[in-house]
């Protein structure tokens, strides 16, 4: 989260942050073919949230030997954002949301099977009167969540 903990009736930001090993790629989220797997970051909904969107960085155009056209990927780390809404009546406390980050790593020669790592987020809402306080912010400038 972007924050200790959200208010109701308001926005919550969420980042996953995966890193892509050496000599591997992920295809971008709208790869640059059809029959490529997209990263894809599926965050469930609840009663007390909503998912508003879901932000993906621009992938890098790389050229490959198996392809004649540039291929956009993700390398090294990549940071995937989720915008929430919490419900206008979400009561102060804890809550639980389920999510799963698909993807298929790849290098030069081959890929692996498709992956999905299942995520357990715990979003902790306070009184409309308790301040916020921004949390892991070099993570959360590098997604464009507007």
């Amino acid at each position: 989260m972007a924050t200790d903990a959200g208010h109701a009736n308001s926005a919550v930001k969420l980042a996953v942050l995966a890193q892509v090993a050496a000599g591997y790629h992920i295809n971008d989220h709208k790869p640059s073919l059809d029959y490529l797997i997209p990263t894809d970051l599926k965050v469930d909904p609840s009663d007390q949230f909503a998912v508003k969107t879901v932000v993906y960085p621009k992938g890098t155009p790389v050229r490959f030997a198996f392809s004649d056209v540039p291929l956009s990927v993700y390398e090294g780390s990549v940071v995937v954002g989720a915008l929430l809404q919490t419900g206008k009546a979400v009561p102060a406390g804890t809550y639980t949301l389920k999510a799963k980050f698909a993807y298929q790593a790849c290098n030069d020669h081959a890929c692996l099977p498709p992956a999905n790592v299942p995520l357990t987020v715990t979003i902790k809402v306070v009184p409309r009167n308790v301040p916020l306080k921004p949390v892991e912010p070099d993570v959360f400038q590098r997604i464009k969540f507007e």
